[in-house]
């Protein structure tokens, strides 16, 4: 049935899932030299987790274990997380307003089956959460083909991670770096071509 809720007691399965997403947030980590303070945007489709189609298995246990993987890497070291619902709540974020201070909040509260499980999660974990509808990350996981894009800073980079899914759900990962402007007589910071220097 399109849009149902599912819930999945397999505790094996479940300890693969935090693992696999525990995995991807610490080589994102070292592969995009993330710092204290930076907004990682993760879109995730736990239907595509346990090996079904998009949209059509929502599994709240599964977006539990995916938010816990994830934050026992980023959490310690100050990275925030930024959820993308799905298109239903037209891919809006949730986010920690520790890490928005000042930003134009919406009102909104994900479900499972209208935003989707892992941003239900992130919601319920979060000690202030708050709907924003665009934000503009510094690297992101895509975990079942989510398109994260649109809330990623310019100009983002393709990431290629030794863990490459988490569960059945293909893993994409990303970050971002400056801009080049200017034309042929510009010169380039060579630096700044793997990302923000440790000042911003």
């Amino acid at each position: 049935m399109a849009g149902a809720t599912y819930e999945i007691d397999d505790r094996d399965l479940l300890d693969v899932i935090k693992a696999d997403a525990k995995a991807a947030a610490a080589q994102l980590i070292e592969a995009a030299h993330l710092k204290k303070g930076q907004i990682v945007v993760i879109g995730c489709s736990t239907s595509e987790v346990v090996g079904k189609s998009i949209g059509k298995y929502s599994t709240p246990e599964v977006g539990n274990a995916i938010y816990e993987g994830l934050n026992s890497e980023f959490e310690p070291k100050g990275i925030y997380i930024a959820a993308q619902c799905c298109e239903h709540l037209n891919r809006a974020i949730i986010v920690d307003y520790e890490a928005v201070p000042g930003a134009e909040i919406v009102n909104v509260r994900p479900q499972p089956k209208a935003g989707g499980s892992f941003a239900t999660a992130v919601y319920e974990a979060l000690q202030h959460p708050v709907a924003l509808e665009e934000i503009k990350a510094d690297a992101g996981l895509d975990i079942g083909g989510t398109l994260i894009g649109m809330h990623l800073k310019k100009v983002a980079v393709p990431v290629r991670l030794e863990q490459n899914h988490v569960g059945s759900a293909m893993l994409l990962a990303a970050r971002v770096r400056p801009k080049f402007i200017g034309g042929e007589r510009a010169y380039y910071d060579d630096d700044l071509k793997e990302g923000y220097p440790d000042f911003i």
